[in-house]
């Protein structure tokens, strides 16, 4: 009978615990805006904290509550930042961004500086006396970025990482993880150049660690007529903001190292030659105008 009671009495119990757990569910619940699930639905869902939040949740209510801008969805892309636009009521970006590795420092390039036989990673390797290129400033090729991308869209090609454009995303996972900073997340788009170097040196000093350094001339800075070009620590560096996309600047490089990387053809579109006018016909010879008068008068 005692073991009955104290069933009936735990039940009971529990059953009122119950009750006023759903009561103060019910009467003391935060109200959460309703527009947060709607962004998290609209984003990719990839949790790669691209965008700098714990993941597509905490991102989706940063939107919403504290008005963080709607176009940080990388792998979302400009699809995602419209429709978070349109139900925050604004406009989004449409430009795509990528990744965008600025070294071409490959074996051709640049020559290696010691055979290096340490811990196979960028980070372990640049460590050691800068990296195990001539170039200090290059990227060092072992791949930390490879491992971090979620997406497959960048790889180690001849010691320098390349990027998949129709792959990336532009999540900035590996520009993050970069020990050399070479990896750019390009919002330019693909009609914008890119200076393709990273070496601060100069001139002649870069010259002798890659041959496709930038070698701060400042004929891109001098040709462009926007303001959108600087040599800034001895390599030159483009305001996207001014930049046009005319590419008189990457015409006139002498290295040919600005390029347009996210198009199809990367090199720089030809200069523009305009047609010379065609030449005027010679005037007739006034002598000649005088001689045949007196022939029709002979007639």
């Amino acid at each position: 009978m005692n073991i009955v009671s104290a069933v009936i009495l735990c039940t009971i119990v529990g059953a009122v615990g119950a009750i006023v757990l759903v009561a103060a569910s019910k009467f003391m619940a935060v109200e959460e805006d309703p527009r947060i699930e709607e962004v998290t639905n609209c984003l990719a869902g990839a949790n790669c904290g691209g965008c700098g939040y714990a993941g597509c949740a905490d991102y989706a209510k940063a939107v919403v509550m504290d008005g963080v801008p709607c176009d940080k969805c990388a792998p979302g892309g400009p699809k995602a930042a419209a429709a978070i636009a349109k139900i925050m009521g604004g406009t989004a970006s449409v430009v795509e961004k990528k990744a965008v590795v600025q070294c071409q420092g490959n074996s051709e390039h640049c020559k290696p500086a010691y055979d290096y036989k340490g811990i196979q990673t960028c980070a372990a390797a640049a460590a050691l006396y800068g990296g195990p290129k001539t170039c200090s400033f290059a990227c060092v090729g072992l791949g930390d970025c490879t491992k971090v991308c979620k997406f497959d869209a960048i790889h180690i090609v001849d010691g320098v990482a390349k990027v998949d454009k129709d792959k990336c995303t532009g999540c900035g996972a590996c520009a993050n993880i970069c020990p050399k900073q070479v990896i750019m997340i390009d919002v330019g788009g693909p009609r914008k150049p890119v200076v393709m170097c990273s070496n601060k040196d100069k001139g002649p000093v870069a010259m002798k660690a890659c041959t496709t350094s930038c070698i701060a001339c400042g004929m891109c800075e001098r040709t462009c007529k926007f303001d959108a070009i600087h040599v800034v620590d001895g390599v030159a560096r483009i305001d996207y903001d001014k930049c046009k996309g005319c590419g008189m600047c990457a015409q006139k490089c002498p290295k040919h190292i600005i390029l347009f990387p996210l198009k199809d053809d990367p090199n720089p579109p030809k200069p523009v030659v305009k047609p010379a006018a065609p030449a005027a016909a010679p005037a007739a010879k006034p002598e000649a105008k005088a001689e045949a008068k007196p022939e029709t008068k002979a007639e």
